[in-house]
């Protein structure tokens, strides 16, 4: 019969382990605190501030519709065309990275590597380096969130070509196919629903994005944001911000219905 204090071992672990993490955070959090000096009671000291900005944008200026409009369409057509390029992009260097697909490890190690480095780098200084190389407009937000989504997707779907039913490569192999025939009839019919269901959830981060990108000069809606700020014109502000989030939750709402019909 087993002991019932070895039993209760690894849930007194578990408890030890969580207690550790505790103090481990709440530890981090006054170090932060006072390395950063940050000090909640200034949010509260400015708070009126904050209630005025948030009552003239709770007043937007409809007149300034027309105006923000062309903007979010140029917003919407970087974040389609970032997609479709990055995710092109991904799916032929996914296929060069999956190790059931290329067995040198060399060469597998050295794409991945570069991969990592690419993730590592944040969209805003994407942004940055293709407005510096480009200049002002939305062809550096394309670049930008190109490069962004093939950070993403490459991700994902590398790991999804690794996962799959290693049968149906295995039979055409034995029957003499190569690489392209493996590829089209063996792993493409079994990974293509977590191709577009990752593409579109890269497409549901770049319309975000996107706004944000310019505020660096990277084209879209983010651009008139910023001078609508600098010039004080909340009113105008919170025009931009109400179309924004109504466009965003609706292209969330209908990506992931989208998504969830796919993987069914």
């Amino acid at each position: 019969m087993i002991d019932d204090s070895l039993t209760q071992l690894p849930k007194k672990r578990f408890k030890i382990i969580n207690l550790i993490w505790l103090i481990v955070l709440i530890a981090g959090l006054f170090i932060s605190i006072n390395v950063t000096n940050t000090h909640i009671s200034v949010l509260f000291e400015n708070f009126s501030q904050f209630s005025d900005i948030f009552v003239q944008m709770a007043n937007p200026d409809w007149s300034y519709f027309p105006t923000v409009i062309p903007l979010l369409l140029e917003t919407i057509k970087m974040a389609v065309l970032g997609t479709i390029i990055g995710s092109a992009l991904a799916f032929v260097y996914s296929l060069l990275i999956a190790r059931n697909i290329i067995k040198n490890k060399l060469v597998t190690g050295v794409l991945r590597f570069i991969m990592n480095i690419i993730r590592t780098i944040p969209d805003l200084l994407l942004g940055a380096i293709f407005v510096a190389i480009v200049g002002i407009g939305p062809v550096a937000g394309i670049l930008a969130l190109s490069v962004f989504t093939f950070g993403v997707v490459v991700k994902l779907f590398y790991e999804a070509i690794e996962t799959i039913d290693p049968g149906p490569i295995e039979a055409l192999t034995a029957v003499g196919a190569n690489k392209l025939q493996i590829i089209c009839f063996a792993i493409l019919p079994q990974v293509m629903t977590y191709f577009i269901s990752y593409s579109l959830y890269a497409f549901e981060i770049n319309v975000r994005a996107s706004t944000v990108l310019g505020y660096i000069g990277a084209g879209g809606i983010g651009l008139y944001l910023q001078q609508t700020l600098q010039v004080f014109d909340y009113a105008k502000t919170g025009t931009i911000i109400l179309v924004i989030i109504v466009v965003v939750v609706l292209i969330d709402y209908i990506s992931s219905k989208s998504r969830e019909a796919l993987m069914k």
